[in-house]
C-alpha cells in the first residue's frame, strides 16, 4: 500500500509583489505584499525621514496615496502596500545649514603619507548623526582645497543613535544595511570633493574619521549592542589605522584611514575631535565645552584634570519629538524677537514658516518664560493668569489643539503647510527633559572637579546647534548656568576641525590619542546625586525670579 501526499490539496501561497512610482521623483519600484511604503522607499534608493525609525510615534514620515486600495495622507512606515501604487513622497528640503568651519589652530604639516616632492591630497571627515561634512586638503601645504556635506542617510532608520542601534539589533542585515549606507555616503562626498578640486581620488591618500561611537560602530559593521544595554561601553575603544579599500573606500591603492578613538559608549570621536581642536588638556583656566546634538557631549576641566560625561538630551534641539519640530532647513522658525509689541520669526530662507528647528525651541521657550506664559514648572499659564502686558496682548495665541494647550506661533492661514504652528505641552516637557539632563551634568562634573559651577572662566559650544542657537536665550531657559553667560564662546564645528589637524599632522593624530585615554568619564546614572539634580534642574528658575 502506498501513501500518497498531494501538495496541490492544500494551495501554497504565492508572495506577490506590486509597483510602487514615487512621485515627484518619478521612481518606481517593485514591493512585495505587506511591504510598508518606508521600506518601499528605501528599497526605491530615496532617504525617507524616519526619525523614530518606522516605530509609528514621529509622524514625520508622511506621504500622500495619490492612487491605491485607498488615498489620502498616511505615515509611509505603517501603511503597507496591497496593491499598485502611486505616491506623493512631498521630499523634503535638504538640510541647508550644515555648519562646516569652526575653531582653527595652527600645526605643522606632516601627515606621515607621501613621499618628498610628491603633489597629494587628503580627506577629513566628520560623521555626525545628523549631517556628514568633508574636507579636502593638500597634503603638502595643508591647504583647505573643497569642503563637501549632507544629510547622513541613515536617517532612515532613525534619527538619533538610540533608534538606529536598535534597528540593527532587530533586523538581521541592519548592520550591513547602516554600515553600506554611510560608506557610500562617504564615496559620493569624495567624488564631490574631486570634482570641485579638479582632482582625481587616486590623489588622496589618507583619511581621517571622526563620529560618536554609534556612528564610528555603524561604519565599522560593529555589533552596537554594548551601546544600548548597561553598562554602555564601546565594543572598540582604541584608534584604528586601515586601509581604505578595507572599508569600501575609494581612494588611491596604498589609501589608508585614521579613525578616531572612543571615551565610552556615548562619549566618542568627534568629542575627541573638538578637544584636539582646542589642545583641551593645555588650557589654563577652568573650561567647559559643550557639543548638543541628538545627545549631550560635556567636557571640563584644564591642563590639570579633564572630565567628561554625556546626557540623554534626545533629539527634542533637533526637531524629532517636537510636535512642529523639524531640522534647520528652508522653511524652519530658527529665532524669535519682540519688536513694536509683536512677535517677529527669523525664518531660513525667508519662506513661509513650516516648523520649528532647535535655536528657535530656545528662542521661543525663553520669551514664553520671559513674559509669564510658562511656570517654573514648565505649565503653560491659563489666559486670565497672565500679567506682563506683552502677555495680555498675546493672549489668543494660548489654545486647545485637541482637548490639550498650545501655544500658536503662526495661525494656519499664515504658514507654509496650512496648518498652524504652535508650541505644545508636550513639547516643552521635552525641553525640560533634555536642558535638566545637561545642567545636571554641568553641575556633577563641578563637583566632581571640586569647584563651584562659577569658577568656569569659559564655555565652548561645539557643533551647529550651538553655533547658531542664542546663547543668553539658553541660559535664560536653563540649559547652560546663567551665571556664565558673558562666558560663552560658540567653536563651530570643532569636531571636524579635530578631524583635519589629525589628518595632515600624524603627531596631532597621536596626541588625539592620548586625549582620549588622559579624559576622566563620569557615567551619571551611576551617580547617587543625579536624579535629585536633575528634578532640580527641570525648573525653570528664571521664571521664579520674574
Amino acid at each position: 500500500m502506498f501513501r500518497i501526499t498531494i501538495d496541490s490539496l492544500e494551495e501554497k501561497k504565492v508572495s506577490r509583489t506590486y509597483k510602487v512610482t514615487f512621485l515627484p521623483q518619478n521612481i518606481v519600484c517593485e514591493a512585495k505584499e505587506g511591504t510598508t511604503i518606508l521600506e518601499a522607499q528605501t528599497q526605491a534608493g530615496l532617504e525617507p525621514d524616519a526619525p523614530c525609525g518606522g516605530g509609528g510615534k514621529c509622524g514625520k514620515c508622511k506621504v500622500e496615496i495619490l492612487e491605491g486600495s485607498e488615498t489620502g495622507i498616511v505615515l509611509a512606515c505603517q501603511f503597507r502596500i496591497t496593491c499598485d501604487m502611486k505616491v506623493n513622497t512631498h521630499p523634503a528640503e535638504k538640510l541647508d545649514r550644515i555648519l562646516t568651519e569652526g575653531f582653527e589652530r595652527s600645526v605643522q604639516v606632516a601627515p606621515g603619507v607621501g613621499a618628498e616632492g610628491q603633489s597629494f591630497y587628503v580627506v577629513a571627515f566628520d560623521i555626525g548623526t545628523t549631517t556628514i561634512v568633508g574636507y579636502l586638503l593638500s597634503g603638502t601645504t595643508g591647504e583647505e582645497v573643497a569642503v563637501a556635506s549632507m544629510m547622513n542617510p541613515q536617517h532612515q532608520y532613525g534619527a538619533d543613535v538610540i533608534s538606529r542601534a536598535n534597528y540593527v539589533l532587530e533586523h538581521q542585515e541592519g548592520s550591513e544595511k547602516l554600515k553600506n549606507t554611510v560608506r557610500k555616503a562617504l564615496n559620493q562626498l569624495i567624488g564631490q570633493l574631486v570634482e570641485k578640486a579638479g582632482v582625481k581620488r587616486q590623489e588622496i591618500l589618507q583619511i581621517s574619521i571622526v563620529g560618536n561611537t554609534c556612528m564610528h560602530h555603524l561604519f565599522m559593521g560593529i555589533s552596537p549592542q554594548s551601546l544600548v544595554l548597561a553598562p554602555y561601553v564601546p565594543a572598540v575603544q582604541e584608534g584604528m589605522t586601515l586601509r581604505a579599500a578595507d572599508c569600501d573606500l575609494t581612494i588611491a591603492e596604498e589609501g589608508r584611514i585614521l579613525l578616531f578613538p572612543n571615551i565610552a559608549g556615548f562619549v566618542g570621536g568627534d568629542t575627541v575631535g573638538c578637544m584636539l581642536s582646542v589642545a583641551f588638556d593645555q588650557l589654563e583656566e577652568m573650561t567647559l565645552m559643550i557639543d548638543i546634538g541628538t545627545n549631550g557631549e560635556l567636557v571640563m576641566g584644564n591642563k590639570t584634570r579633564m572630565v567628561t560625561t554625556s546626557t540623554a538630551a534626545g533629539p527634542a534641539f533637533e526637531g524629532a519629538k517636537i510636535e512642529c519640530g523639524m531640522r534647520g532647513a528652508r522653511g524652519a522658525i530658527s529665532h524669535l524677537a519682540v519688536e513694536a509689541g509683536e512677535l517677529k520669526f527669523e525664518v531660513v530662507d525667508n519662506e513661509k514658516p513650516v516648523g520649528i528647528c532647535g535655536s528657535g525651541l530656545i528662542d521661543i521657550l525663553a520669551f514664553l518664560i520671559r513674559h509669564g506664559f510658562v511656570d517654573n514648572y514648565g505649565g503653560l499659564a491659563e489666559e486670565d493668569d497672565l500679567e506682563d502686558p506683552l502677555a495680555v496682548s498675546q493672549a489668543w495665541r494660548l489654545q486647545e489643539k485637541d482637548g490639550k494647550p498650545v501655544f500658536v506661533l503662526v495661525p494656519a492661514e499664515e504658514s507654509g503647510t496650512g496648518e498652524m504652528i504652535y508650541i505644545s505641552q508636550k513639547d516643552i516637557r521635552e525641553v525640560q527633559l533634555a536642558k535638566g539632563a545637561i545642567a545636571a551634568g554641568i553641575t556633577i562634573m563641578a563637583d566632581k572637579l571640586g569647584i563651584p559651577v562659577e569658577e568656569i572662566r569659559h564655555v565652548y559650544l561645539a557643533g551647529a546647534f550651538g553655533n547658531y542657537m542664542d546663547s543668553d536665550n539658553a541660559c535664560e531657559i536653563g540649559l547652560i548656568p546663567y551665571s556664565l553667560k558673558e562666558r560663552i564662546m560658540p567653536i563651530g564645528n570643532a569636531a571636524g576641525e579635530g578631524a583635519k589637524l589629525a589628518v595632515i599632522n600624524h603627531d596631532e593624530y597621536t596626541y588625539a590619542c592620548s586625549l582620549a585615554g588622559e579624559a576622566e568619564f563620569i557615567e551619571l546614572a551611576s551617580e547617587m546625586s543625579f536624579q535629585d539634580i536633575f528634578v532640580d534642574e527641570l525648573e525653570f528658575a528664571r521664571a521664579v525670579e520674574r
